[in-house]
C-alpha cells in the first residue's frame, strides 16, 4: 500500500468503524473488541491488511473520535475494549483531549469515564434502556476481573488468640474451649 493508499484505507476504515460502533451503541451494555472491530471494518470495506492490528487501529479510531466530536455525538470509541481485560486502550486519552477535558488519573478513573461515555452512546443512539434510563457499567470482562480480585481479597478467617488455629464457624475454638 502506498502512502496515499494507506490514507485512503484509513479514511474508509474510519467510516466503516463509525457505522459499526453506532450499531454496537444500539444495544444496551454492548461493547466490541479491537479485534472484532478490525475484522468487521475490513469485511465491510473490502480493504484488508496484514499489518498488525496495533499498528493501524489507533489512527482509524482517532478519526472516529474527531468525527464523533464534530457531529456532537458521544465518544463511540468508548465501546471498543481489549479482548484480554475488557478495558479501553491508552488511546482513549484522545477522547478527553478532543473534548477539552483534563486527563484522568489512573486506569480505573479512565474506565469509569469510558463507562459513562458508553451510557451516553446507548442513550444517544437509541438502545432499549431499562426503566430509569440505565446505568453506566464497566465492560463485562473488566467487571468480572474486579469481582474476582474482590473475592481473593476477603479478610482472612478468624484465628484463636490462644492457640492460633483457625476458628470453626461457631467462633469457639475446639482446642481451647
Amino acid at each position: 500500500m502506498g502512502q496515499l493508499d494507506a490514507q485512503d484505507a484509513r479514511k474508509r476504515w474510519a467510516e466503516e468503524a463509525y457505522s459499526v460502533l453506532v450499531d454496537v451503541a444500539r444495544k444496551y451494555h454492548a461493547v466490541i473488541t479491537y479485534k472484532e472491530l478490525a475484522e468487521e471494518i475490513q469485511d465491510r470495506s473490502g480493504i484488508r491488511t496484514r499489518i498488525l492490528l496495533h499498528n493501524w487501529i489507533g489512527p482509524v479510531l482517532g478519526r472516529v473520535v474527531h468525527e464523533a466530536h464534530r457531529r456532537g455525538d458521544p465518544p463511540l470509541t468508548a465501546l471498543v475494549v481489549h479482548t484480554d481485560d475488557g478495558m479501553v486502550g491508552a488511546g482513549y486519552k484522545e477522547v478527553l483531549e478532543t473534548a477539552g477535558h483534563p486527563p484522568v488519573d489512573g486506569v480505573e478513573e479512565r474506565e469509569r469515564h469510558a463507562a459513562e461515555a458508553r451510557l451516553a452512546c446507548y442513550r444517544h443512539f437509541g438502545a432499549t434502556l431499562p426503566a430509569g434510563g440505565g446505568i453506566a457499567a464497566l465492560a463485562p470482562k473488566h467487571q468480572a476481573a474486579i469481582e474476582r480480585r474482590r473475592g481473593h481479597s476477603e479478610a482472612p478467617p478468624p484465628v484463636c488468640t490462644s492457640c492460633f488455629v483457625e476458628l470453626p464457624v461457631t467462633g469457639v475454638c475446639d482446642s481451647c474451649a
